[in-house]
């Protein structure tokens, strides 16, 4: 899946990513914190900030000790919390990190990485694309993407 915007939900003004996954026509709306959403839509408008962010620290850690990030994997959704993970590949061993989903796409698009969301999350909590309709326009309006 890729992201497709990061905004605030009108009604109750959280934050949230929106990914879409074009060949199926599917999309995910998540929640995050109001850092994960700057640190993303950051990163997607291509801003680079005069400091390395939390993220960019991360990416530059895991570079430094020679681990590659290969994917994240938004892989759970258990009482409305989605859970992800991130695999990394360090001397010939491979490492699954627990990670909030946020984190794990923020991460994702520094390293540019695919994120891959389960079958099950989509099944449970999946927009098919044409239900997002104009309230998906609406929100890439709103935080002034395409």
């Amino acid at each position: 899946m890729k992201v497709v915007a990061v905004g605030i939900e009108p009604t109750n003004h959280t934050p949230f990513v929106l990914l879409k996954n074009e060949e199926e026509e599917l999309a995910l709306l998540i929640g995050i914190g109001i850092f994960e959403a700057t640190q993303i839509s950051m990163k997607l408008e291509h801003q680079q900030p005069p400091r390395p962010m939390t993220h960019d620290l991360l990416k530059s850690v895991l570079d430094g000790l020679g681990a590659k990030v290969s994917k994240v994997f938004v892989n759970k959704l258990a009482q409305d919390t989605f859970f992800a993970q991130i695999t990394l590949e360090m001397n010939g061993a491979v490492v699954e990190i627990d990670s909030r989903p946020s984190d794990a796409i923020a991460l994702a698009l520094r390293v540019e990485v695919p994120i891959y969301v389960a079958e099950e999350v989509l099944d449970q909590a999946g927009i098919r694309v044409k239900e997002v309709g104009e309230g998906g326009k609406m929100i890439q309006e709103q935080i002034g993407h395409p």
